[in-house]
């Protein structure tokens, strides 16, 4: 008799030990589908924006002070500087002083994965500027400031317009959404997306 209990008690530890395993593997098995799908949903979602050609050969640095021009105004790529801009928000007052044209250090930022806002409050009265730059503000601080940049830029027709490495996306006010949309599609979607 003890010798079938014996057995029988091993028979059902067995029959567990089953069960962990299929259960653990199951578990396993969606955790990676779900990972896996995830990465591939984000390389299959669409870029936002228009989209600007870059040319061939165009991801390039260049020496300091070179002459830049480009494709798209702001810029969403081309030659640039071997230096970038560090994340955040640039008041007129806050740009570093470095010789050469900023575009130059920060299309350097694009090639790294960045996106940008480049802001005109030069058409618009003190009130709406600080709208602005406090809408830009929020959400970058929102996303710890994670690779966006807001820079002012007075060449540009409206308010604000976004770039990411070959995108571009012009606003005539500020939309949360769109704003979002455009850093959620395109951050990271640049030739050096694991560049800090």
């Amino acid at each position: 008799m003890k010798t079938s209990s014996k057995r029988e008690q091993h028979r059902i530890r067995q029959q567990q030990q089953s069960r962990r395993n299929y259960l653990i593997g199951g578990a396993v098995a969606i955790l990676v589908l779900g990972i896996l799908g995830f990465v591939l949903w984000q390389a299959a979602k669409p870029a936002a924006g228009q989209v600007v050609t870059i040319p061939a050969g165009y991801q390039t640095h260049v020496d300091i002070g070179t002459t830049l021009t480009y494709p798209s105004n702001p810029p969403a790529g081309g030659l640039h500087y071997a230096e970038e801009f560090e994340a955040g928000f640039y008041d007129e007052e806050t740009i570093p002083n470095r010789p050469g044209a900023p575009e130059g250090y920060l299309v350097h930022n694009l090639e790294h994965g960045y996106v940008i806002f480049w802001y005109n409050c030069s058409n618009l009265d003190a009130n709406a500027c600080s709208d602005l730059k406090a809408n830009i503000k929020s959400v970058m601080d929102a996303r710890n400031n994670f690779k966006l940049i807001a820079f002012p830029w007075k060449s540009i027709d409206g308010p604000l317009a976004m770039t990411s490495w070959g995108r571009i996306q012009n606003f005539d006010q500020f939309d949360a959404g769109q704003v979002k949309a455009f850093i959620d599609n395109n951050l990271n979607r640049s030739p050096e997306p694991d560049a800090p």
